[in-house]
């Protein structure tokens, strides 16, 4: 004989919140995937220099993220069919799954807290480092071409040009007056330090927001599975 009373209608949550848990994670892993894929974030991810990567610290976060929607997927099957089925070995499967990946969420919460600002620093100073070289009278012609080969890629990947206001009002005047190649086709006056601190912190909230949906979506189902358990366990056998 199956559960009766609220520990039916608990198990009947749960399995309400283990489908919205498996939706969830096809949506964060489909997220995860056009965060790894978008055009911008990719050209710029891409861009090599003197044998030198762009940083691809923000990758990190992304991978976590995929892992975590294939998981919430897996699991969040598992958590329905130990549901319907009322099995308390299915249940407590699911119960572990869910404290492993709770106890990860955390620890990539912790980390991406702690390496918020990094990624925009790293990629900040790989780009002023090609703009001083483009611009520098000390290297040979050569490497200005090169470093502004790729400054060019900068430029009209994020429709920016310069390091800050002054350098990117001087940078387009040289252009126009033909000193420099480095800047867009289409004028701007917006600098590169701007949209690269846009393009990044607005994923990285994206990131963090989808972490936190996951983390009281998980505390949810496990109350609930261990709640189901315990009304299985007592409840009677004919």
């Amino acid at each position: 004989m199956g559960v009766e009373g609220c520990t039916k209608c608990i198990k009947y949550l749960l399995f309400f919140f283990n489908f919205v848990f498996w939706l969830a994670g096809g949506i964060i892993l489909g997220v995860a995937l056009w965060l790894r894929h978008d055009t911008k974030t990719s050209k710029l991810l891409d861009i090599k220099f003197e044998e030198a990567q762009a940083p691809s610290t923000f990758y990190i976060s992304v991978y976590i993220l995929i892992a975590v929607g294939a998981v919430m997927m897996v699991v969040g099957f598992l958590g329905c069919y130990g549901a319907i089925q009322e099995s308390q070995c299915l249940l407590g499967t699911f119960f572990a799954c869910l404290v492993i990946l709770f106890a990860c969420e955390v620890a990539a919460g912790i980390w991406g807290y702690m390496h918020k600002d990094t990624v925009t620093k790293e990629m900040i100073n790989f780009y002023d480092s090609i703009y001083d070289k483009a611009v520098s009278d000390t290297v040979t012609q050569d490497k200005k071409e090169a470093a502004a080969s790729v400054l060019r890629g900068f430029h009209e990947t994020l429709d920016c040009c310069g390091k800050g206001q002054i350098t990117s009002v001087l940078t387009t005047l040289s252009d126009k007056f033909g000193l420099t190649s480095i800047c867009p086709k289409t004028i701007t006056l917006t600098n590169c330090h701007t949209r690269i601190e846009e393009l990044f912190t607005d994923k990285i909230y994206l990131i963090g927001i989808a972490a936190l949906a996951v983390a009281v979506i998980i505390i949810f189902e496990m109350i609930f599975s261990m709640v189901l358990c315990c009304g299985i366990r007592n409840s009677p056998v004919y």
